[in-house]
């Protein structure tokens, strides 16, 4: 029986900006159904490991590989096609249309009918029936009318997951989900994320800094120093390991406990 390919793959991928090694051959594999968190002090390689592999940024070398399939050499809309979705740690929204609008359009887009800004919106009941659905599956249908750019920021932040969930992705990279949001807001970003990862045809990979949030959804962490994979395993062990006491928490390891 053949052994089912890993849903993303890296493989010693690099990336440098002059002498500077950002990421240092990071070779690492996703499976299907599973939540990863990337952790790694500030300036470890995170969001650029995420840039690699969503393809805003070129490798030195090294590839990236989706079902088995390198896409190293595919463009950022190439790669949404082929099934990686992105959320940024800055929303990349349209603010001028509607909430509705805007994961009307996304949904368009993944329809293969058009992107036209212009269209008649009435024209596609189909695809706003598909915008309603998710809108009230990230709790925003009651703001459906209303302009992106007046928004709050956490409702904006559950906008990025609704046109996410519109996509369909295989792979959903969330970059510090929750920055920026006050403590109320957060445990509705979560459990939007939980509801995802109960998918279990979705892959999703999460940087992000809180610890607690970590905590709550990773199945796996990985750990980044200085560019390189340092740290690997389910979270309770990788969290109790001295380099990420020391360089992600910020703190010295516990000293052992003297026998009497």
């Amino acid at each position: 029986m053949t052994k089912e390919h890993p849903i993303l793959e890296t493989r010693d991928l690099t990336i440098r900006f002059g002498g500077h090694v950002a990421v240092d051959h990071v070779s690492c594999s996703f499976d299907r159904g599973t939540l990863t968190a990337i952790v790694g002090p500030n300036g470890a390689g995170k969001t650029t490991y995420f840039n690699l592999i969503s393809g805003q940024l070129s490798a030195t070398s090294g590839s990236v590989w989706l079902n088995g399939e390198a896409i190293t050499r595919l463009s950022v809309p190439e790669r949404t096609d082929r099934g990686i979705g992105r959320a940024f740690q800055l929303t990349n929204l349209f603010p001028t249309l509607s909430v509705r609008e805007n994961v009307r359009l996304v949904a368009q887009a993944k329809a293969r009918k058009g992107f036209d800004l212009f269209s008649i919106a009435e024209s596609h009941v189909e695809l706003l029936e598909r915008a309603d659905h998710v809108l009230s599956e990230v709790r925003l249908i009651d703001q459906a009318e209303q302009l992106v750019s007046a928004l709050p920021h956490g409702d904006q932040r559950k906008l990025e997951v609704a046109l996410l969930i519109a996509l369909g992705p295989q792979v959903l990279m969330f970059d510090e989900p929750t920055a920026g949001m006050s403590v109320d807001e957060v445990p509705v970003i979560l459990e939007l994320i939980q509801k995802l990862k109960a998918d279990m045809d979705r892959t999703i990979l999460l940087v992000e800094h809180k610890m607690d949030v970590i905590r709550t959804l990773a199945d796996r962490i990985i750990v980044l120093h200085n560019g390189a994979l340092v740290a690997d395993g389910e979270p309770a062990e990788v969290i109790a390991l001295p380099i990420v006491q020391e360089a992600y928490l910020g703190k010295a390891p516990a000293e052992p406990a003297e026998v009497a």
